[in-house]
């Protein structure tokens, strides 16, 4: 069979780009190289952080426009999948005033706390400096938001197909892309490759990359000591890691440093947290979390692929379609960047400038 789009993984933003794509009548084939759910890549888990606290505006519109988006699944699929806690930033006041000042030029609400009273409203957390309070931020349910991701895309006629891993990617001209799997030979005018740390080893020699660097981060579960409302929180600290925490219902406080693990081979991950970095996670936590336990580490793994810049790459060349590099800090986008591929895909549009294929 002949498809209109080929999608290549189906983590968040293939499965967005799958969704979004079947919703405008193209024909679809998803390919997940894994089972459903697996815990290979960047997409799994119970919790990512949904914000729209950005110093670029552009960051701030995408965010803006994810969160209806979201809320469309939502209603299409009978799950909920985006709880609004409120956030906070704080750390370093440089950071922090930038923040401020770009939110209030979008006219995104938002509110300069002292130290003193931030504490006292969430005592689980400690603050030494201002603190930037945003009401419009939460969490979303990684797991469910892929599954409804994908439940969406099928109920507008995509097929999904896991286990069938991509052996080779051809173009054979404008409109005619040939996809090898382990299942058989495929066809479709545009492909859109969304295979996160697998990208580089799918699209090598077909599209001139920027440098992608895979790492292993390792964030860990805190049981709360509290029960104290918890908002998602970004801790910016001068010439160290943000860190970034939020409340899993079910499985405690996640806590983790921004882009700070060892590169790797997604083919070739242990999975195991680096003793050296719990520790000085665990420190982290016992200074900056009172509301934790820090004896209470559950490490978790994941995948980062990251840009130099961590800005994404959303673009395309000839018939293909290239979704990558979301440097840990896309998934909140996601409906929104399906929409980005289903346009760029289906028509004339031009990505945006911050999202262009650099080599």
């Amino acid at each position: 069979m002949r498809y209109d789009v080929i999608v290549i993984g189906g983590g968040a933003m293939g499965s967005a780009a799958a969704w979004r794509l079947a919703g405008r009548g193209a024909s679809v084939l998803l390919l997940e190289r894994f089972g459903a759910g697996h815990t290979r890549g960047a997409s799994h888990g119970a919790s990512r952080i949904f914000r729209v606290v950005y110093p670029e505006a552009d960051y701030i519109g995408l965010a803006r426009r994810a969160l209806p988006l979201w809320r469309e699944l939502e209603a299409a699929t009978g799950t909920r999948l985006l709880d609004i806690t409120g956030g906070v930033d704080h750390g370093d006041p440089t950071a922090i005033r930038e923040l401020a000042r770009a939110l209030d030029a979008a006219g995104v609400p938002g509110e300069i706390l002292h130290p003193e009273a931030a504490g006292e409203r969430w005592p689980g957390l400690r603050f030494e400096t201002p603190v930037l309070f945003h009401p419009a931020s939460g969490r979303l349910h990684a797991d469910r938001s892929v599954a409804a991701l994908q439940q969406g895309a099928v109920q507008h006629g995509a097929t999904v197909r896991y286990d069938e891993p991509v052996h080779a990617i051809t173009v054979r001209g404008d409109d005619d892309v040939e996809v090898t799997t382990g299942g058989g030979v495929h066809h479709a005018r545009r492909v859109v490759v969304a295979a996160g740390a697998w990208t580089s080893k799918l699209l090598g020699g077909l599209v001139r990359l920027p440098e992608l660097t895979v790492t292993q981060e390792q964030p860990a579960h805190f049981a709360p000591a509290t029960d104290a409302g918890w908002p998602s929180f970004i801790h910016h600290r001068p010439g160290l890691p943000p860190v970034y925490g939020l409340l899993t219902p079910g499985e405690g406080v996640k806590a983790g440093f921004h882009a700070a693990g060892p590169v790797v081979d997604p083919d070739e991950r242990d999975f195991a947290a680096e003793p050296g970095q719990l520790e000085t996670l665990r420190q982290y936590v016992e200074r900056w979390l009172p509301g934790v336990d820090p004896g209470t580490a559950a490490p978790i793994s994941c995948t980062y692929t990251s840009t130099d810049s961590e800005d994404f790459v959303v673009d395309r060349a000839g018939p293909l379609v290239v979704a990558a590099g979301f440097s840990g800090h896309g998934f909140k986008f996601t409906t929104v960047i399906g929409d980005l591929l289903a346009d760029l895909a289906l028509t004339a549009a031009q990505p945006l400038e911050r999202f262009r294929l650099r080599a």
